[in-house]
């Protein structure tokens, strides 16, 4: 938002004895008013691009997923959860009295995967501590950043004013390398493209087109109350009835299919564009042309480590920025939960911790570390707990008794 405004500016940009001439379809200017041109010439918009089912799926599988996974605060010595924390109950309960923690942070992810930034006001009491948080609508937020590099947020209210925002006081979530949306916007406004040329194709009752050969010449006007009369008799509501032809007249469809266009394939190539466009595997949104029972496990761990990493490491660390002081910054760190994501190939991560416990490459506490557990009396002992050993010594033979 912040460059777009930039560039308006700069488009309007001279002496007042100048006079400049912009059009409206400049790309600076549609990009304002968040519209981005298209080589089809078909209009992309956030609102637009989730009419279309793969972005509209694609969206809502990772905001919902970065939605549903719990985040917790957790002490980095101890590796418990500090519930004490005024930042605990914003980041794992609620958000603020009407928003669960996790709607909002599906609300953010959603803004920033459409616009490319997501934002919540952080409302503080009188002493500083974080209350709630309450989502801003992503247009009525700008970036700036002062001299030094250190970022500020101007949020236009509705009744027209403006207030300035310290970075600690506006939790922002951006997008890795941007909107999809807007980065994706051709492969999407073509996906449009082909979504109007099939529906058009099944108007009138899904009738292939067809020739009409009659073995008398027919002039213009007969063509055209021919053509009327067919058209009037055979399309609609009526598609698909008998077809009484007269004077020797022969009515012969084409023989053209979807499949001879090779329609269905490049659905599927579109599909697969705006699945690369978000980084998520195609499985995700459903196209499973490609997908076996023996790769979903594989899958699930791509989709976690390519697609949700990125998210939420960018929540993590917009919730420590905002909810904790420099010095509980050194002391506690915010984390998410994923194991339900990898619950699928949990027998193989169960026999990797127990191939390195047996090792003496982990201990006890190193696992429960990895599993997000606190550690526990005599769980720092590297021995391997699957072998025993008679510690007790050698046996010695009884001496016997003097006589």
């Amino acid at each position: 938002m912040r460059n777009a405004f930039k560039n308006v500016l700069e488009i309007f940009k001279g002496e007042r004895s100048i006079k400049k001439a912009v059009s409206a379809a400049d790309p600076a200017v549609l990009s304002f008013f968040g519209l981005y041109p298209t080589a089809s010439n078909i209009e992309v918009t956030p609102s637009i691009a989730m009419q279309v089912p793969a972005v509209f799926c694609a969206v809502g599988t990772i905001s919902g997923k970065v939605g549903d996974l719990p985040a917790k605060l957790f002490d980095r010595k101890t590796r418990e959860a500090i519930k004490d924390h005024d930042g605990y109950k914003l980041i794992h309960d609620e958000a603020n009295a009407f928003t669960s923690a996790s709607e909002l942070r599906q609300q953010l992810t959603r803004d920033a995967l459409l616009t490319g930034h997501g934002f919540a006001e952080v409302v503080r009491s009188f002493d500083g501590r974080p209350l709630e948080l309450n989502r801003l609508n992503p247009h009525s937020v700008q970036c700036n950043e002062y001299d030094d590099g250190t970022p500020y947020y101007i949020v236009s209210s509705k009744n027209g004013g403006q207030v300035r925002f310290d970075f600690t006081d506006i939790l922002h979530i951006a997008a890795p390398d941007g909107s999809p949306v807007v980065k994706a916007r051709e492969a999407i406004a073509l996906t449009i493209a082909f979504e109007r040329h099939i529906a058009s194709l099944f108007a009138n009752g899904g009738r292939p087109s067809g020739v009409i050969l009659s073995p008398k010449v027919i002039d213009q006007d007969g063509k055209k109350n021919l053509a009327s009369s067919w058209f009037s008799s055979h399309s609609g509501n009526r598609a698909g009835g008998t077809a009484i032809l007269d004077e020797g007249m022969d009515y012969r469809p084409l023989s053209t299919t979807l499949a001879d266009a090779q329609f269905a394939e490049n659905r599927l190539e579109q599909i697969r564009e705006i699945a690369r466009a978000f980084n998520i595997p195609p499985t995700m949104i459903f196209e499973l042309s490609r997908g076996t029972w023996s790769n979903v496990a594989e899958l699930n761990q791509q989709f976690l480590t390519m697609t949700l990493k990125p998210w939420l490491t960018r929540w993590a660390w917009a919730y420590a920025r905002c909810l904790l002081t420099p010095e509980e910054r050194a002391r506690f760190y915010v984390e998410f939960v994923t194991e339900d994501i990898v619950s699928t190939d949990e027998v193989a991560r169960s026999t990797a911790f127990s191939n390195y416990r047996s090792m003496g490459a982990m201990t006890a506490n190193d696992v429960r570390a990895k599993l997000n557990m606190p550690p526990i009396s005599g769980g720092d002992d590297n021995a391997n707990p699957y072998t025993t050993s008679n510690s007790a010594g050698p046996v010695t033979a009884p001496q016997e008794s003097a006589q």
